[in-house]
C-alpha cells in the first residue's frame, strides 16, 4: 500500500503527484525513510517496499532523511517516478546499532541508551584483551584492567554493582549469541592469592570485530536472560564483503615498562642479622626497577573478505605474543577464524556458518599477594646487601646433590624468598585450546516475515601446572624439600540454540510493526580434576611421582547448568515518530531445581518520541528524541542451593554442610530509564540518561549452631539501589582536508544499601534475624574491611584500629611509641567511584591522523598495605626522608623515633588510606596513510606511533587505583598487597591493505 503525506503548498504553485523509491547503495529498499518538503512542516515517510507518493509543486524541493544516511534534496521536476539512492553516512553510523539478538535497529526506534564503538576505536592502540580499549570511550562502564598484565581479565561493570554475592559483571554476546565467559585461575578475594588468569572474552581478535554495541541497562539486555542482568557488551564480527577481494595484514609492536612503581630508598642500610634497612648509610646503589624488564606486545593479524552477491568469505589468523615486565612470564595466543555466507533457493535462505580456533597459554601471571609474589622479596631486600649476589638464585647442595634455593636473609613468614627463583623454579603455566562453532539459516517467507535458527557450539580444554622445585616455600611448595607438583585440568562445553521469527512490516500510511518472537536453550557442563602433592624423586613433575603416603590434594569439580527460555519483543511506530515496545522473557533455570519457584519471567516496556518529526523546533536541531524505559530482570543464585549435595575433598565423600532451602527466589532487578537524544548543527551529539534501578532478594550464608544440624543456612533479603547519570557529547566536523571529532563521556552512579535484613526469620527455628552489620572480606592485616550496613553502599570500608586517647583527645605514647588499640568499626570511604569520565581527540590533515583519549575518575578510595610494608622495614623513600630529617616524628608534644612509629602503625588502616581520584592520558596514537599512488594503487599503507598510559597527570596514591587483581570479587578493588604496578606502553602500528 502506497503511502499519501499532506504537505503544505508553495504559494501560487499547482500541486502534482509524485511517486518514487527510495534505495541502497545495494539496490535494497529503505522503509521508514522521511520525505519532506523543503519549507513544510508536515511529511511522512516510504512503505515497506521503499515506495512513497506525495503531493507537490514542481520546482518543490523534496528532503530525504534517515538514520546513518547522508541526508539528500531532490528538485521536483515533473518526471516520474524518482529513484533516490541514499548512501551510508561515515558520521552518522553511530546511529544504526545493533540491538538484542543481533538485530539491526535505527537509533531512533529505542526506548533505551545503546553506545556503539567502531573497529577503530578498538584497534587505534591494541590490548591483548581488546576490553581494556574501552576504558573511557562508553558512558556508564567503568572498565579495570587487570594487573596480572597482558591477557590479563578485565573487571566490566555497567551501572554500578547490583549484586551483593554475584560478580556484576557484564554479558558479553558474538553475533547476537551469548558467550560463555569463565575465567581462569583465582579469584582473588584475599592476600593470600594463588595463579590468576585470563578469560573468555581476551581470547577475541580484535580485528575480527567490526564494532560493539554496549547495552548498559537492563532495559537493552533483557531479551537475553538471567546473564543480561548486569548488561551486555554485543559483539559484531567482520563478514566477507559482496563484489571485491580485499587482504589486510597488520602489526602492532608495543613495549612496556614498569609505571608507578613504589618510591624506594637506597641510601640506609640494614643492621647485622636483621633483613629490615633501619641501619647506617650504605648508598647503595640497589634500583628494584632493574628486576623488571621491558616487556614486548607484538600482535600480527591476516584478514582476507572476498565475495560474490550469493556468496562472501572472511578469513583470519592471528598471533599474539607477549613477555611481561616480569621475567620468565609471558602470554601468548594463536587465532584462526572463517566465516561464510550464502543466499541459495531464489535468496529465500541464508546459511551463515563461522568456526574459530584459539590457543592460548600463560606463564607467571601474578596479580598480587603473598603466593609467588617475587616482589616482596625483590622491595625489602636489605638495602646494606649486595642484590647481584643472589641474581644467582641457586646453588649447589652437596648433601642433598640439588641445586637449591639461594637466599640467606630468612624473613620467610613476611613471604621474603629470592625473586629470581621464584619466577624459574616455582613456574606456573597454563595452556588452553578452544574451539567455537556456530551456524545460523536464515528463512525469508516474504518481505516482512522471515525465522531464523542459530546454535553455536563453545568448547575449552586446559591444563593449569605448578612446578615448584626443592627448596620452595614450604607454605606454597613441598612438605618434604623434594619439590611439588599440581596438575588441573579443566574442561568447558557449552551450547546455545535458539530459534526466532522476525516481522517487520508497515501497515496504512502511518503505522508499523517489528517484532521477535523465539525460544532459546543455553547448556554448559564444566569439570575439573587434578592432583596436587610433594614429590618423591627430587623435581621430577608428573603426578605419578606424587608421595601420596603425604597429605596432597585431588580437586574434582564438575556441574552442569541449563536455561531455557521463551521471549518476544514488539514494537510498534507511528509516522516515524513515535514507538512502543515491549518485551517479555520467561526463564526455567536449572539452578532453581527442587525450588518452590521453578522459573521466572521479567517484562519491560518503553516509549521513544522523535520530536524532530512531531512539532517545529529550530532549525539548529537536526534531531531530538526522548525515551524512557521500565524493566525488570531476574537472575538466578548459585547451584545446589535447594538440594543436598556430597562434596568431595580428594579423599573421601561427605553431606554438604548448608541447609537446603527450597524457598529461593531468583534476584530480581527493577529499573526505568528516562533520556534524551540529539543532533544539533548537524555535527554535535548530545545523549543523557537518568536510571534508578532496585536489586532485591539478595543472597546469603549465615552460620547455625550446632544443634541444627547444619552449620549454615542460606537465606535471601535486602534491597540494593544504585541510580546515575550516563552524558555522552560528540563534536565532528570536516573542513576541506581537514577533520575533527571528540566524545566526551561521564557516568555519575551511586549505590545504597536500601534493606538488609527487615522481618527475616530463620526457617529452621522460626527466629528473626539480623544483618546490620556484615563483614563481606578483610583488607590483608590493615584492620580494615567492606561491611554492608543498611544506608551505606557495597564498597563501604571501615577500619577497626585507632589511636588511644586520653580524656583530652591526645594520643597516647607508651614505651616511646603511639598506642594503637582495636575499636568498634568506623568508616573510612568507599571503594567505589563517584564519577568516570573520557575524553577522545581525533582529529588530521588528509592521510596523517592524531588520536587521543584522556580518562578520569573521580571520588572513592584505595588502601595500600605495600606502603605500611616498606615503612616497616625501612625501605621506603618516606622512611629515608624522614630520617634525613632527623629520623622523628611528633605525637603531640613527644617525638617519636619513626621505626617505632611505623612498627605501631603498620596494620593502622587510616595512614595508608588514599584518594583514588586519578586522570590521565590512557591512549595516543599518531599514524600516517601513505598515497596509493606510491604503490600504484595497488596497496594501502598506514604506519603510526602508539602508547598506552603514557602520562598520570594527577594521582595521589602510590599506586596505580584503576588497577584490579581480581575481576570476579566485587569486594576486593583498590587494595594493594604488593600488586604488580601498572605499565606503560609505545610502539608503533603497520598495516597494509591490498
Amino acid at each position: 500500500m502506497l503511502l499519501l503525506f499532506p504537505v503544505m503548498l508553495v504559494q501560487g504553485a499547482t500541486p502534482v503527484t509524485i511517486t518514487g523509491t527510495v534505495q541502497d547503495s545495494s539496490g535494497e529498499p529503505l522503509t521508514g525513510v522521511s520525505v519532506m518538503l523543503k519549507g513544510s512542516s508536515t511529511g511522512g515517510s516510504t512503505n515497506v517496499d521503499g515506495q512513497f507518493t506525495v503531493k507537490a509543486p514542481v520546482g518543490g524541493v523534496l528532503k530525504f532523511s534517515y538514520i546513518g544516511y547522508a541526508p539528500q534534496e531532490v528538485k521536483i521536476t515533473g518526471e516520474q517516478p524518482i529513484t533516490v539512492v541514499m548512501e551510508e553516512d561515515t558520521k552518522a553510523l553511530d546511529e544504526v546499532v545493533v540491538t538484542a539478538l543481533g538485530i539491526k535497529r535505527s537509533e531512533k526506534a529505542l526506548s533505551y541508551n545503546v553506545q556503539k564503538v567502531s573497529t577503530d576505536q578498538i584497534t587505534a592502540v591494541k590490548d591483548a584483551n581488546f576490553m581494556n580499549s574501552l576504558a573511557g570511550k562508553v558512558a556508564g562502564v567503568t572498565i579495570n584492567a587487570n594487573a596480572t598484565g597482558a591477557g590479563g581479565a578485565s573487571r566490566v561493570v555497567m551501572r554500578g554493582v547490583k549484586s551483593i554475592n554475584g560478580d556484576n559483571q557484564a554479558l558479553y554476546v558474538i553475533d547476537g549469541v551469548p558467550m560463555f565467559n569463565l575465567s581462569s585461575g583465582d579469584g582473588v578475594s584475599s592476600i593470600y592469592s594463588g595463579q590468576p588468569g585470563s578469560d573468555g572474552v581476551a581470547d577475541i581478535n580484535p580485528e575480527d570485530i567490526e564494532s560493539v554495541s554496549m547495552l548498559t541497562g537492563p532495559a537493552a539486555a533483557a531479551l537475553y536472560g538471567n546473564a543480561a542482568a548486569n548488561g551486555v557488551v554485543l559483539i559484531t564480527t567482520k563478514k566477507g564483503e559482496e563484489g571485491k577481494t580485499s587482504v589486510t595484514y597488520s602489526n602492532s609492536t608495543m613495549f612496556t615498562t614498569a609505571y608507578m612503581t613504589p618510591k624506594l630508598q637506597s641510601k640506609y642500610g640494614n643492621k647485622a642479622n636483621d633483613a629490615s634497612s633501619w641501619g647506617d648509610v650504605v648508598n647503595s646503589s640497589f634500583d628494584a626497577n632493574d628486576f623488571f624488564r621491558t616487556g614486548v606486545n607484538e600482535i600480527n593479524s591476516l584478514t582476507l573478505s572476498t565475495g560474490t552477491s550469493k556468496n562472501q568469505t572472511f578469513f583470519s589468523a592471528a598471533s599474539t605474543n607477549t613477555t611481561n615486565i616480569l621475567p620468565n612470564s609471558g602470554y601468548n595466543r594463536y587465532n584462526f577464524n572463517v566465516r561464510n555466507t550464502t543466499t541459495f533457493l531464489n535468496d529465500k535462505l541464508v546459511l551463515d556458518a563461522n568456526m574459530s580456533y584459539i590457543v592460548q597459554n600463560d606463564k607467571n601471571m601474578m596479580a598480587q599477594g603473598i603466593y609467588n609474589n617475587p616482589l616482596i622479596g625483590l622491595y625489602l631486600f636489605p638495602r646494606g646487601e649486595n642484590f647481584d649476589d643472589v641474581r644467582m638464585f641457586e646453588r649447589y647442595s652437596p648433601d642433598n646433590e640439588v641445586m637449591e634455593q639461594y637466599w640467606p636473609y630468612g624473613m620467610h613468614n613476611e613471604g621474603l624468598y629470592n625473586p629470581y627463583w621464584m619466577q624459574n623454579r616455582m613456574v606456573r603455566e597454563n595452556k588452553k585450546k578452544r574451539y567455537m562453532l556456530g551456524a545460523s539459516l536464515k528463512w525469508n517467507i516474504t518481505d516482512w516475515l522471515n525465522i531464523i535458527g542459530r546454535v553455536k557450539i563453545d568448547n575449552y580444554y586446559s591444563m593449569y601446572t605448578y612446578k615448584a622445585y626443592a627448596s620452595s616455600n614450604q607454605a606454597i611448595g613441598p612438605v618434604n624439600g623434594r619439590g611439588s607438583y599440581t596438575e588441573n585440568s579443566t574442561e568447558s562445553e557449552n551450547t546455545y540454540a535458539d530459534i526466532i521469527a522476525n516481522i517487520n512490516k508497515a501497515f496504512g500510511n502511518d503505522w508499523s510493526l517489528n517484532a521477535n518472537i523465539g525460544g532459546s536453550i543455553n547448556d554448559s557442563r564444566y569439570r575439573l580434576v587434578g592432583y596436587s602433592g610433594s614429590l618423591n624423586l627430587l623435581n621430577f613433575f608428573t603426578i605419578h611421582n606424587i608421595n601420596y603416603n603425604l597429605p596432597f590434594q585431588r580437586p574434582n569439580t564438575a556441574w552442569h547448568d541449563q536455561v531455557q527460555a521463551l521471549f518476544a519483543n514488539v514494537e510498534v511506530g507511528w509516522k516515524s515518530m513515535l514507538y512502543l515496545t515491549a518485551t517479555g522473557r520467561n526463564d526455567w533455570d536449572s539452578h532453581l531445581a527442587f525450588s518452590k519457584h521453578t522459573s521466572f519471567f521479567y517484562p519491560s516496556v518503553g516509549l521513544s518520541a522523535i520530536l524532530t518529526n512531531m512539532i517545529d523546533v529550530p532549525q539548529w536541531i537536526t534531531f531530538l528524541k526522548v525515551r524512557a524505559s521500565y524493566t525488570e530482570v531476574g537472575k538466578a543464585y548459585d547451584r545446589f542451593l535447594t538440594t543436598i549435595s556430597y562434596p568431595y575433598d580428594g579423599s573421601s565423600w561427605s553431606v554438604q554442610s548448608a541447609y537446603p532451602n527450597t524457598d529461593l527466589k531468583p534476584e530480581r532487578t527493577k529499573s526505568w530509564e528516562v533520556g534524551f537524544d540529539a543532533r544539533l548543527l548537524n555535527n554535535i551529539k548530545l545523549g543523557l540518561t537518568y536510571y534508578r534501578s532496585n536489586t532485591n532478594n539478595q543472597t546469603f550464608s549465615i552460620n547455625l549452631s550446632e544443634s541444627a544440624g547444619y552449620k549454615s543456612l542460606t537465606i535471601q533479603t535486602g534491597r540494593v539501589m544504585n541510580e546515575g547519570i550516563e552524558l555522552l557529547a560528540g563534536f565532528e566536523k570536516n573542513w576541506g582536508d581537514w577533520h575533527f571529532n571528540t566524545t566526551y563521556t561521564l557516568t555519575w552512579n551511586r549505590n545504597e544499601i536500601k534493606k538488609l535484613s527487615e522481618g527475616l526469620k530463620n526457617v529452621i527455628t522460626g527466629e528473626p534475624i539480623e544483618l546490620e552489620d556484615r563483614e563481606m572480606v578483610q583488607y590483608g592485616n590493615m584492620q580494615a574491611s567492606v561491611r554492608l550496613r543498611t544506608g551505606g553502599s557495597m564498597g563501604d570500608v571501615y577500619a577497626t584500629s585507632d589511636f588511644e586517647r586520653d580524656a583530652e583527645g591526645r594520643v597516647i605514647v607508651t614505651n616511646n611509641s603511639p598506642s594503637v588499640v582495636t575499636t568498634d568499626p568506623y568508616y573510612l570511604g568507599s571503594i567505589l567511584p563517584k564519577i568516570n569520565m573520557g575524553l577522545s581527540l581525533n582529529g588530521g590533515y588528509k592521510g596523517i591522523n592524531l588520536g587521543m583519549t584522556f580518562t578520569g575518575r573521580i571520588g572513592g578510595i584505595c588502601i595500600s598495605q605495600t606502603q605500611s610494608m616498606l615503612n616497616s622495614f625501612g625501605v621506603s623513600q618516606e622512611s629515608a626522608d624522614i630520617r634525613d630529617a632527623g629520623g622523628t616524628v611528633p605525637v603531640n608534644w613527644a617525638e617519636i623515633p619513626i621505626q617505632s612509629f611505623y612498627a605501631a602503625t603498620s596494620s593502622f588502616a587510616p595512614l595508608y588510606t588514599y584518594s583514588a581520584t586519578n586522570f590521565r592520558l590512557g591512549e595516543l596514537s599518531l599514524n600516517y596513510t601513505l598515497p596509493r599512488k606510491w604503490f600504484k594503487d595497488k596497496m594501502g599503507m598506514t604506519v603510526g606511533f602508539v602508547g598506552k598510559n603514557l602520562w598520570m597527570i594527577y594521582c595521589k596514591a602510590p599506586f596505580d587505583p584503576e588497577l584490579t587483581s581480581s575481576s570476579s570479587s566485587n569486594y576486593y578493588q583498590g587494595f594493594d598487597y604488593y600488586m604488580l604496578p601498572s605499565m606503560r606502553s609505545y610502539g608503533f602500528n603497520v598495516k597494509l591493505n591490498f
